[in-house]
């Protein structure tokens, strides 16, 4: 039996994260990537007998997201292949208030898997190391919001998460609505940017359309670029306009603020 932790999604945002914090105490990664040595492919269910074999524990990152229609017919086999190989616990990153992602989950529920789920706010990464950064960097960030405030959270936050869950106990059964502890508006998130680097960044709101139309000319098919801009402005609707309280739960301190994450991004050389 392997002693390894399988992280799929190993070269995200989050299970690169999660895969240095597991290498870092010494133990032994299973990369669940297209390219790894055992290869595992979201869309080839062929790859997943091979990348489970011998697995006890697994963070799980789907992609290109839960919220895509097709994502649960995939999560339904995909939980069907992991208690057929024995996977006993299961660590699996989600969203929050997205009702797909949440019928995914349940799916998680329902099995004979232990199961923890991750429900974290809108990315403070996706400025740094994102679909934004270019946008950083041009001085213009535009997004198709409400205007309602978002809770920004923490990368390095949710990852922490996922680590106790996968190697402690005390957290099967739970889930985590992870945020941060600041309520922003896009505008003031961009300003905290702006600020710390010292940049004229400035921030506007467009419409679901203008921003279908950026996604495109970035090089996103039109059937794609109309599904993320869909999905993003649902997600900035105002209906996760709160904070939670996943993080102090589950691992007993307070979020990392903005401004922290803005000046660790600009010390790290992420906006040269």
């Amino acid at each position: 039996m392997s002693n390894e932790i399988l992280v799929i999604g190993a070269t995200g945002k989050t299970g690169k994260r999660v895969a240095k914090r597991l290498e870092a105490r010494g133990l032994a990664v299973r990369y669940g990537t297209r390219r790894s040595a055992i290869p595992f492919d979201w869309e080839n269910p062929e790859t997943w007998r091979a990348s489970l074999a011998g697995i006890k524990s697994a963070y799980v990152a789907y992609s290109p997201d839960l919220a895509v229609p097709s994502a649960h017919g995939v999560i339904a086999a995909f939980v069907k292949a992991a208690e057929e190989a024995g996977l006993h616990r299961v660590v699996m990153l989600s969203e929050r208030n997205e009702a797909r992602a949440q019928a995914c989950e349940q799916l998680i529920k329902d099995s004979s898997l232990e199961w923890t789920i991750l429900q974290p706010s809108w990315f403070m990464q996706n400025f740094s190391e994102g679909g934004f950064l270019e946008s950083v960097l041009a001085g213009e960030v535009s997004a198709p919001d409400s205007g309602a405030k978002e809770p920004w959270v923490d990368l390095e936050d949710v990852a922490d998460v996922a680590i106790a869950a996968l190697l402690e106990e005390g957290h099967a059964g739970q889930v985590y609505e992870i945020t941060g502890a600041d309520l922003l508006t896009w505008d003031e998130a961009v300003a905290e940017i702006a600020a710390v680097t010292g940049q004229d960044i400035t921030y506007k709101t467009i419409t679901p359309k203008e921003f279908e139309a950026t996604l495109i000319a970035a090089g996103f098919p039109n059937s794609d670029a109309e599904f993320v801009a869909e999905l993003v402005a649902q997600i900035l609707d105002g209906k996760n306009a709160s904070t939670s309280d996943g993080l102090q739960r589950s691992l007993g301190h307070e979020p990392r603020s903005f401004r922290q994450f803005a000046e660790a991004a600009n010390a790290a050389g992420c906006w040269p």
